[in-house]
């Protein structure tokens, strides 16, 4: 990795932020005099960050004022440090500026496994939405499906923790009250979207969900006064368009599907904001990956008593039977939807540990594109010219919105 770093973000300090006041590089150059006590350098970066020497010159690694960012200043301003992010390092030994073959080799392997979490990100998330399309068409009961991916979930999540493949977190009343709003907006949130699934077709359900940066404006600058620049409002604008031009001439077109999916943008990004909000304050084993299992599980509990009440027991073989339906063919393609629908959520929160939030934005725009592709493909969906260009324009106008956001944070990171 090339370039500067003056500071680390909190996505990189993923340690406990121990106050110390410098780390003077020493007379033998593979040695770290730490002026506290702690077993190296990995303990305040975290994820094995490794400073690249720099010849003949000190350097120090300070806190910073704001808790959320570690400072690292050489004591000569007009030089460098470089620095590599084991983030997306699967290696533990020193980078080498010279560009040795082990450098290069450490950077092919982290490129290639990023690669693949996107691959798997995007893999997963069409099967999903196949294997979930084929399920609601022959079984018109969303909230029961919704559960049921809940259900697969915790008891993913639950596994996970049991093997020990992630840290159990440790959880307070307070957390699992702060957690609580997120959990009913999650909830809500994939239960329009799986509606709007079950009423339109795929291609159009994430046409209208392109809609989410103009409800995630909107919210943010209602509740959090966040008030967006002229790029940012210049990109929505044919994200507006392109999804009323698409709504328009869409064939599979009515008005449940289409006001689900817009009660899942709302939803979304009302979690989004509250998580902001209500700056929930996550533990040491508390990481994202850990918080979005939390989530499922209190899901999979909010929605079991709403299940009851408006659906029934209906995922049932005597049920399914007496619907005529074959019930080895929809208990496997529902399982597999819910394995995917968990996955793809996971693959999505290992990939933002990695790479910024603008360029996961940007990915999952691509992501949009292609589950739209592949899904009028495999359903054969009819597409007019005018529904298609209208697509266009709305993903168009998503791609423009996350580079204004990058545009926006540049200052930001410069200060």
């Amino acid at each position: 990795m090339e370039g500067s770093i003056s500071t680390l973000s909190k996505s990189t300090f993923n340690s406990s932020c121990p106050l110390f006041s410098s780390a003077v590089r020493s007379g033998r150059p593979s040695q770290l005099n730490l002026s506290h006590s702690t077993r190296d350098a990995r303990t305040f970066v975290g994820y094995h960050c490794l400073l690249q020497r720099v010849r003949g010159h000190r350097y120090s690694l300070q806190p910073s004022c704001n808790r959320d960012f570690a400072n690292l200043r050489l004591y000569e301003p007009e030089k460098t440090i470089l620095i590599a992010n084991a983030a997306a390092s699967t290696g533990d030994g020193v980078t080498d500026p010279s560009g040795s073959p082990a450098s290069k080799e450490s950077d092919t392997g982290n490129t290639l496994l990023l690669g693949s979490l996107f691959g798997l990100w995007y893999l997963f998330n069409i099967y999903f939405n196949i294997y979930n399309k084929q399920v609601l068409k022959v079984f018109p009961f969303p909230v029961t499906v919704t559960e049921f991916q809940f259900f697969v979930g915790s008891i993913l999540a639950t596994t996970m923790w049991i093997v020990g493949l992630h840290k159990r977190p440790q959880i307070s009343t307070s957390q699992l009250l702060a957690i609580l709003p997120l959990a009913c907006v999650h909830t809500m949130g994939n239960l329009f979207t799986n509606m709007s699934l079950g009423k339109v077709a795929v291609s159009f359900t994430h046409t209208i969900k392109a809609m989410e940066p103009f409800f995630s404006v909107l919210l943010s600058a209602l509740f959090l006064g966040e008030y967006p620049t002229l790029p940012i409002i210049a990109s929505l604008v044919p994200i507006v368009g392109g999804v009323a031009l698409a709504s328009l001439t869409e064939a599979s077109f009515n008005w449940a599907g289409f006001l689900s999916a817009m009660a899942s943008n709302i939803t979304f990004q009302s979690r989004n904001v509250l998580s902001k909000k209500l700056m929930l304050k996550k533990g040491n084993s508390m990481d994202n990956i850990n918080l979005f299992s939390v989530i499922t599980i209190m899901s999979f509990v909010l929605l079991a008593p709403v299940t009851l009440f408006l659906e029934g027991v209906k995922f049932t073989p005597t049920y399914l039977q007496s619907a005529g339906l074959d019930v080895k063919v929809l208990a496997i393609r529902a399982l597999l939807a819910a394995l995917c629908f968990h996955s793809y959520q996971q693959v999505s929160y290992m990939i933002l540990q990695r790479v910024s939030p603008v360029t996961h934005s940007v990915g999952n725009c691509v992501k949009r594109v292609v589950v739209i592709v592949t899904s009028v493909l495999f359903f054969r969906t009819p597409v007019s010219l005018i529904n298609g260009v209208g697509t266009g324009v709305a993903l168009a106008g998503v791609f423009a919105y996350s580079r204004a956001k990058q545009v926006k944070k540049k200052p930001e990171k410069s200060e």
